[in-house]
Parts: structure tokens; C-alpha cells; sequence
């Protein structure tokens, strides 16, 4: 559980920006004493219907009796949000404590102007979310019958929400414990709001150039001349002060003397002018910001002050923002035709979506794509990414029917386990390329609220395996991969075709495609491309087409020498024409031609039929494997995210309530053996039972308590595994070896102080392995496995997955760690009940995964037999848990 709050006071996560059903945005806050007057204007300002609808009778105004009602509340028993636009309240929700101390009584009141935006259903998202942290599990409410717009709000919300007719009234009630129901109704609410907010800044019906000038070379003039010669299809406003024309068109002083309504803002103008600009956007309903101007999180902290202040000006006001330092956005579609960016012209039309964050980086990007002839449905530079993320961007191309594969260039990432939940959903439909360098590490965009991670190494990577991301290092990679899935067919699995004019080429090639674990179905290499552009390209076809007809070739790699009478580009149509014909990925790489002025890398060959082309085989090779994984990957049956059988999370969570009222502030609980067994017993999770003593005879005691033959072990955590260090003894049959097996342990541990000794029952012999799950502060829940000793020890021989996690996940999990085919039968040894580590393993991972309060499970060690896995120690740690960044609440990182 979340700390509560002191009377008067509540948490920094209540107070969110929000987006909005049309893509609009809003700040949603708690209620505070000085609201009354702003209130009273709310309340003034609605309709005799609503006001009838909210309280069952007409209140021309609030007295003062309820106005300090409805604003001095304790933010425990009695919790009330408001939603402002532009400072104004345009949505009140509440909550009350009834008698019953885990039920409350919900409101809410919308205003009339802005009744159909989604703010009702935000409003009691925001409202369950802080009644579960204050211990609440009930919202009952009464609404009359002809109020079907509130109606409608609880019922659509995911809730089992019983209800009956009263007296002329409709009570409600329903448990707001977070169900699969309610995520899913919020996530697909979110994914519409956020798609509609990208889609509405990417396709303006109108742009005002902020800044614009007439000198050449500069920011301002650069983006209103490639507006202009993109074509932009609406109406286009340069604004600058200081000139009356301007690219052969008026110039406007200010914003507010344009005569018609501008959707879109792109702004050039120094730091300092910024602030004024959006407040004037703000005035002037402007619905977007690109923001070229730099000078806000790239310098240092006054910087980073200024682009918070930025980011909340615009958010309050309605207002998304792309940038700052912002390179522009781009949108190839023929009705729109926007080039809003430093890109000297609009790029080629097709199916790659780009998005990259500095300025710098997006320059590569986009100049790579370009000389690749990739064409692009959307790009979007964020800059500082002070707003507008890859997040939302991944949200619009979900539904954008013009993009077919989407990269991202990430240096951070703001809400990692949102982008896991979106990466994977959007994956199942389209190649996600992520290039993101090992030497940035996880962290979040500068501006953002700080948070550290505690991530073990490889997690970030395992997270993005699992969600179906194709991970690659570099610009150049992305491109490579860009090229083969934006043009290409999918392959149906690993088997490889390899022609080549060059024995020796060919070869290299085949043990290329083996150590990226592609399997070579068939190596050509006497291609005879000399015999003229009439008998040779006709050859090359049919033999193409007969290696890609076997069902055991799934795609083809040419990679060939320059050839007399043949260009690249005949070649090259050749190679598309087969690969269309038999449905299957041709790639070509085209090596030791030294004449710059012609083309061999990209989209090569005739509109229509191009071929991905690479000046490299092993580039070549190297982006088919790994479209081949991501093909694999799609392929699969993921299963459901399904709870295990006898788990029981309400139980648990009124348990860790309990346990968690002495624990203040960030300090963690160590929970004893009694309340870990307790805890781990509602997720059908066993430990082998184990007993303290002080005296032999008490360990003899024990002993016939738990059945012989027994183990004697320190409970030092350091020393309790380690047979060479004494700390522990097997297979004690008798009460007089017990008794000197005591005496012998206490002399052999006394150098380390004379640890606490306890037996245990012996458990059936097996593999020993290790689980850990922590809670980070970025990714959230983190679930490690390996097998115990020297491979995780010294070797880090972990594999990692972030949950939930779904069965071909768990599958997968269990076998990550290099060492795990010790589990399948090694060396003689049978093999393991790999069926018990993965049901372990999915019991903890939804363990974790429902309790963000404990902060650490580890599993040390589980002997794991030819039947079932036994858990010898646990550990688990609660503590105060920090707000996930991705919860059962909609909220824009900040």
C-alpha cells in the first residue's frame, strides 16, 4: 500500500495532467479551501438540469455551509479531484467514507461544455485509485435514472457494478479492486486519447509559423519555406512582429490577428520569448506545439525550471508539446503533405513511422532513411521530449493505416512499463525497431520527476525481447532491419537460400547466416552473372525461384561480385520480381563495386520493384535474422496473462495492510518466517518448514517435529547455503548425530559470531536454483531466475522478465540462463521437473506483479527434482510503495 496521507496533506501522485477523449489536455488536482470561489462560479455556471441531475433539486447557488463542505476535505475519509482547463474547473469527483470504513459514496458533476470528453470516467479513475490507498474497496452511488451520462459512466468503467431501483433513485454499487475488465476498458480509453492527440498534431488542418523570418539559413525561415514547398494542403500564418511579408504571403504581429483558427504552432523563437507564445497559442485555442527553440532541459537546470514551466503551461491549457529543440514532424500522406522540420524536402512516401528524441540523432535518422530511398509514412522529432514521447507515438501508429513498420531511436525512456505494454501490442501487428545504445543505460528523459533504477543488468533487454521489439544499437542497424521489413514479406522460419557469383563470398555468407542461428537450406555460388544481360538475369530467376519454391527455404541472401553488362539496378528488379512471386524475403548485397555514383545500398531497382540492398553481406544477413526472431516471435502463442490456480490477491493485500502499519517512510520490513509462509500461502506458494533452537536437545525436539532425517543449518544469510564454510549439514539421521552435529557447527561457526542455528526436514535431492523479484523504481515488478552457486555468483548468469508475463514468457524465463540445460539432463543426471519451476515462477511473477509494497521475494535455494521444486529459505521485504508509472490511472509522465 501507498503511505497515506496526514490530514490536510496529500501525495505529489495525485496530481496529474491528463489527456482527454478529443486528444486535449487537462490538469486534474486535488480539492483545495481556496477553490470555494472558483467552485461557486462551476456550480453558477451549469444548467438547471445538471445542477437537478448532481443534487435532486435546483441550487441556484452553494452556500457557504457547502461550499466549505465541498472544499475542506481530509484527503483520508473524504477525497475530491478537480479537472481545470486554462485554470477554470471544468469537473468535480468525490468520494466519502461511509459507516462501513471500507465503502465510500462517489460523485461527480461535469461541466456542461465539456460533458462527452472523458472526464467523468478520469474523474473516478483517479478517485478508485486514491480510495485503494486509503483502504477503501467499495464506491456505491445514486443516480436518477434520467442522468444516463453518469450512468453510463459506471457501467462502462469494467466494474461489476450492481445496481437497483430505489424510491425514484438507481443505487449503485461495485468493488474498485482493479480487475483485467477495468485495465482493459482504461488502456483502450488511453489508446484512443493518446492516438487522437498525436493524430490531430500530425494532421493540422491550419499551422502558424511563430518566429518565422525572412533571413535565409535561419530556424524560423527554414520551417515556413519547407511547409510551403512540402505542399501542406491547409492554411499556412507567418508570424513575426517585426515584418509585413514573408515567404510571398502577409505576416501577422501576433497570433491573435490571424482571422482564422490555428490547430497546430510551430515555434522559433529565443527561450525567453516562449513563454509569451504559448500563453498567446493558449488564447488563441491553438490544440499543438512544435517547439524548435532551444534552451530549456540542454541547459543545465535554470533550462530544465524553464521546460517544466513550458510542459505545465501547455498542459493546463489544452495544449500537447512536441520538443523543446525540436527537429520537426513530418507526415508523407498526399492529403496532408507535411513537412514541418529542418529536412531540406518531404522524404518518399511509404510505410516507415520514425521517431527519435535530440535534434542531432533525428539528423541521422532521418538522413539515414533517406539515403537508403526508404520511404516514410510519419516522423516525429521530440527533442528534449518534454511532452509528446515514443509512448504516444507507438499509440497513432497502431491505427495509422499508412504505416506498416515503425522505428525508434530512444536515448531514454520515460515510462518503461507502459512502453512494454505498448511495444508488445503493437508488435502483434508491425515490426517495432528500437535502437537504444548499452551505454545509455535506463533513465528517463531530463525534466521528468527523478527516479533511480535498480534494475539488475539485462533487464531493460529482456524486457524488450519479451514485448516483441527488434533491439538493435545503432542508426545504421535500424535502417538495415527498416529496409527488409518495410519492403518484405515476413519469413515462415529460419531456412536460408545464399547465391553467389564468388565461391569463396559465399562461403563467408553461410557461416554469417549460421552464427546468427539462420540454418543455410541452400548455398549457390556458381551464379554466372557474365554471359549477358539476356541469358544470365533469366538464369539467375529461374534458379531463384526453384530455391525459394522448397518449403524448407523460407527467404534468400544474393550476395554478389560486379558482373560485366549487368547493373545493379536489372539485378536488383530481379531479385524483387522472386520475392513477390514466391511470397518469401530476397535481400541482396552487392560488394566491391568502388564507383560512388552507383547505388547498392537501400531500396534498389524500378518503382514497384525494389529489393533491400546492403554494400555489406554480414548487414545483410544480420537484419534477416533478425526479422526472422521477430517473425517467430509473432508467430507464437503468447497465451493469456492468466492468474494461477488458488491465488488469492485480496487476501494477501489485506495481509500486507496489516503488516505495513508500523513501517514509516522508505524504510523496508524484513518479514519473519511465520508471515512470509503466511504471505506466500494466498499464491499457493509452500516453504519447507524450518525451526530455531538454543540448545541440542531443543534441535532434537524439533527435529521429531518435523520428521527425520533432518538438515542443520545457520540462519546467516551469507553462510546458510555454503557447505564449504560450515554454515550448513545434511542428511542427519538420529537424534546423538543431531546433538553432535550441534556442538561441531557452533565450533566451526564461531569466528563469524556465533550465528543462529535451526533444522530443517531434508528435502528430495534436485538442481538448485535461485528466484528474486524486486520493484523498481522505473520498470516496476522484475522477476529473476538462475541456477544457484557459481552461475549466478560469479558467472551473472541470471535471465530477467518484467510481468506480467504470459505462459510462452514463462517459458521462456525458465530457460534464459545460459546454465539452464542443466535442468533438460547433463552429464548422465535426469532431468528436472521444469513444469514445477515454471509454475513457481508464474506464481511469483503475479505475486509481484499485484503488490508493488513488497519490495523484495527471493527464493534461495529451490531444489528443484525429477518431481516437483521445494523452496528451502525465503526472504521477503515490504515497504511503502512508490506510485508505478504505469497504474490503474491515466497520467502523463512529468
Amino acid at each position: 500500500m501507498v503511505e497515506q496521507p496526514v490530514d490536510g496533506e496529500y501525495p505529489e501522485h495525485w496530481e496529474a495532467d491528463v489527456v482527454l477523449r478529443d486528444g486535449g489536455t487537462a490538469h486534474l488536482r486535488p480539492i483545495h479551501p481556496s477553490d470555494a470561489d472558483a467552485v461557486q462560479k462551476f456550480h453558477m455556471g451549469q444548467s438547471q438540469n445538471s445542477i437537478y441531475m448532481r443534487f435532486f433539486a435546483f441550487k441556484a447557488k452553494l452556500s457557504s455551509k457547502e461550499l466549505k463542505r465541498f472544499t475542506e476535505v481530509d484527503y483520508r475519509d473524504r477525497v475530491a479531484f478537480v479537472i481545470t482547463i486554462g485554470g477554470e474547473i471544468v469537473g468535480i469527483g468525490r468520494y466519502d467514507r461511509l459507516d462501513d470504513p471500507t465503502e465510500a459514496e462517489v460523485a461527480f458533476n461535469i461541466a456542461d461544455s465539456h460533458q462527452g470528453r472523458g472526464i467523468g470516467s478520469i474523474l473516478l479513475e483517479h478517485l478508485a485509485a486514491a480510495a485503494h490507498e486509503n483502504g477503501i474497496r467499495r464506491f456505491s452511488a445514486e443516480v436518477l435514472p434520467e442522468n444516463r451520462k453518469m450512468l453510463m459512466v459506471f457501467s462502462d468503467a469494467g466494474y461489476d457494478v450492481k445496481r437497483h431501483f430505489d424510491d425514484g433513485v438507481v443505487s449503485l454499487e461495485f468493488n474498485i479492486d482493479p480487475t483485467e475488465k477495468s485495465r482493459a476498458v482504461m488502456e483502450s480509453r488511453e489508446h484512443r486519447a493518446e492516438a487522437r492527440s498525436v493524430r490531430d498534431l500530425l494532421t493540422p488542418s491550419s499551422i502558424a509559423v511563430i518566429g518565422a523570418s525572412r533571413k535565409w539559413g535561419t530556424v524560423g525561415y527554414q520551417l515556413l519555406e519547407h511547409i510551403i514547398e512540402g505542399g501542406f494542403h491547409g492554411p499556412v500564418y507567418a508570424i513575426n512582429p517585426e515584418a509585413l511579408e514573408l515567404a510571398g504571403m502577409i505576416s501577422y504581429g501576433k497570433l491573435s490577428e490571424v482571422p482564422e483558427p490555428v490547430q497546430l504552432a510551430v515555434v522559433a523563437v529565443p527561450y525567453e520569448e516562449v513563454p509569451a507564445v504559448v500563453a498567446d497559442c493558449a488564447a488563441a485555442g491553438v490544440k499543438g506545439l512544435v517547439i524548435a527553440s532551444a534552451g530549456f532541459a540542454d541547459d543545465g537546470e535554470r533550462g530544465l525550471m524553464r521546460q517544466r514551466d513550458l510542459v505545465r503551461q501547455a498542459r493546463a491549457n489544452g495544449m500537447r508539446v512536441i520538443g523543446p529543440a525540436s527537429l520537426g514532424i513530418v507526415n508523407t500522406h498526399p492529403a496532408v503533405s507535411l513537412n514541418a522540420s529542418m529536412a531540406p524536402a518531404l522524404p518518399l512516401r511509404g510505410g516507415l513511422g520514425l521517431f527519435s528524441q535530440s535534434a542531432a540523432i533525428g539528423v541521422s535518422l532521418y538522413a539515414a532513411s533517406s539515403r537508403r530511398r526508404l520511404g516514410l509514412s510519419t516522423f516525429l522529432s521530440a527533442g528534449n521530449r518534454a511532452d509528446v514521447s515514443g509512448n504516444d507515438m507507438m499509440q497513432y501508429w497502431e491505427d495509422d493505416a499508412d504505416t506498416s513498420a515503425v522505428g525508434l531511436y530512444l536515448e531514454s525512456i520515460g515510462n518503461p512499463r507502459k512502453f512494454s505494454r505498448l511495444a508488445r501490442r503493437l508488435a502483434r501487428i508491425k515490426p517495432v525497431i528500437v535502437a537504444k545504445s548499452d551505454a545509455m543505460g535506463l533513465r528517463l528523459p531530463p525534466g521528468h520527476a527523478v527516479r533511480t533504477t535498480q534494475a539488475p543488468a539485462g533487464a531493460l533487454d529482456a524486457m524488450l525481447r519479451q514485448s516483441g521489439v527488434i533491439r538493435v544499437e545503432t542508426i545504421e542497424q535500424l535502417v538495415d532491419v527498416a529496409q527488409v521489413v518495410s519492403n518484405q514479406p515476413l519469413p515462415a522460419g529460419p531456412g536460408l537460400a545464399i547465391f553467389s557469383n564468388s565461391q569463396a563470398l559465399g562461403k563467408v555468407v553461410a557461416d554469417s547466416a549460421s552464427s546468427h542461428g539462420l540454418s543455410v537450406a541452400r548455398l549457390v555460388t556458381g551464379v554466372d552473372l557474365d554471359a549477358g544481360q539476356s541469358v544470365a538475369l533469366p538464369a539467375l530467376r529461374s534458379s531463384l525461384l526453384a530455391a525459394l519454391e522448397s518449403d524448407a527455404v523460407h527467404g534468400a541472401v544474393a550476395a554478389l561480385l560486379p558482373a560485366r553488362g549487368l547493373t545493379v539496378d536489372n539485378i536488383a528488379e530481379v531479385l524483387a520480381e522472386c520475392s513477390v512471386k514466391s511470397g518469401k524475403p530476397v535481400v541482396a548485397a552487392f560488394t566491391g563495386i568502388l564507383d560512388p555514383s552507383i547505388y547498392v545500398e537501400g531500396m534498389v531497382g524500378s518503382v514497384g520493384q525494389t529489393v533491400p540492398c546492403f554494400s555489406n553481406p554480414g548487414a545483410a544477413v544480420a537484419a534477416l535474422a533478425a526479422v526472422v526472431r521477430y517473425s517467430e516471435w509473432v508467430s507464437r502463442d503468447h497465451g493469456h496473462f492468466v492468474e494461477p490456480e488458488g491465488c488469492d490477491p485480496q487476501r494477501a493485500r489485506a495481509e500486507l495492510e496489516g503488516l505495513l502499519r508500523d513501517v514509516k517512510g522508505e524504510q523496508l520490513k524484513q518479514l519473519d518466517p511465520a508471515a512470509t509462509r503466511s504471505l506466500l500461502g494466498h499464491y499457493g506458494i509452500s516453504v519447507l518448514p524450518s525451526l530455531g533452537f538454543d540448545t541440542p536437545d531443543q534441535a532434537v525436539e524439533a527435529a521429531d517435529m518435523l520428521g527425520w532425517p533432518v538438515a542443520l543449518k545457520t540462519t546467516d544469510p551469507s553462510l546458510r547455503h555454503r557447505l564449504d564454510l560450515g554454515g550448513v549439514r545434511l542428511d542427519i539421521q538420529d537424534a546423538e548425530s543431531l546433538r553432535l552435529n550441534v556442538l561441531q557447527m557452533r565450533r566451526t561457526l564461531s569466528r563469524y559470531g556465533d550465528p543462529a542455528l535451526e533444522v530443517q526436514s531434508m528435502a528430495p535431492v534436485g538442481q538448485a536454483c535461485t528466484f528474486r523479484a524486486i520493484e523498481d523504481p522505473l520498470l516496476g515488478p522484475v522477476i529473476s531466475f538462475g541456477l544457484a552457486g557459481d552461475a549466478v555468483n560469479l558467472l551473472d548468469d541470471w535471465a530477467h522478465r518484467v510481468p506480467p508475463l504470459s505462459a510462452a514468457d514463462v517459458h521462456d524465463f525458465i530457460r534464459g540462463p545460459r546454465a539452464a540445460r542443466k535442468l533438460f539432463g547433463y552429464q548422465g543426471l535426469p532431468a528436472v521437473d521444469v513444469a514445477a519451476l515454471e509454475d513457481l515462477a508464474g506464481r511469483l511473477a503475479w505475486l509481484k506483479d499485484s503488490h508493488p509494497e513488497i519490495a523484495l521475494v527471493e527464493f534461495n535455494p529451490v531444489l528443484c527434482g525429477v518431481s516437483g521444486a521445494v523452496i528451502l529459505a525465503a526472504d521477503v521485504r515490504i515497504g511503502n510503495a512508490a506510485q508505478r508509472t504505469d497504474s490503474a490511472r491515466r497520467a502523463m509522465l512529468g
